[in-house]
């Protein structure tokens, strides 16, 4: 099934007009996440009905050696792209209309936040929004706390620490720390910068 097209312009990065009548399809699907949801959070639920339930907030079969743990918060849905040996620790928020890509073995930590969805400046104009990806790379790892604005893509192997809010893209092989983040060091043992 081919995604609506207000959709597709968000995943590239167009402004999309929040009066618009297309607009509509984008509450819709917040509503049968917010259900769904609801129904991975619940306590009672196996891992296998999870994956499951998650499955289908996503519209894909998430990668069984991916472990997602509730609850988990998310304000969209289908924009959730969740790599293999994937770990999402516990009280996690996506904001993914822009799309979010977890790439192979990425680990977010709890209580993390990873925001594509910014309102425009111009007053006129403030309800609308503009998304723009984020890209987890492979085997990056995003500590507790931690905020990740639109548009910033973590390089592989990268380490954001605790609370750091990350506002540019974080080079592969590097520790970032802060608010804004900031390179503190490269990682320990990683291979030499090109």
């Amino acid at each position: 099934m081919t995604e609506p097209t207000i959709f597709q312009r968000a995943l590239a990065g167009q402004p999309l007009d929040f009066t618009g009548a297309d607009f509509q399809e984008i509450d819709r699907t917040v509503q049968r996440t917010q259900e769904l949801l609801k129904r991975f959070n619940n306590q009672d639920q196996t891992p296998e009905q999870r994956r499951t339930t998650l499955s289908q907030v996503v519209g894909y079969e998430v990668p069984a050696s991916a472990e997602i743990n509730a609850p988990l918060h998310s304000d969209f849905g289908p924009h959730i792209f969740i790599g293999e040996d994937v770990y999402i620790n516990q009280d996690v928020m996506f904001t993914d209309l822009g799309g979010i890509y977890l790439g192979r073995g990425a680990l977010i930590g709890p209580r993390a936040t990873l925001i594509t969805v910014n309102h425009l400046e111009d007053p006129a104009h403030r309800r609308d929004v503009q998304a723009k990806a984020i890209h987890i790379k492979d085997n990056a790892w995003i500590g507790a706390g931690a905020m990740i604005l639109p548009g910033v893509t973590v390089g592989q192997n990268a380490i954001v620490g605790a609370g750091a809010i990350v506002t540019k893209d974080v080079p592969a092989n590097t520790v970032v720390v802060g608010s804004p983040a900031r390179v503190l060091r490269r990682i320990k043992g990683a291979p030499a910068a090109d």
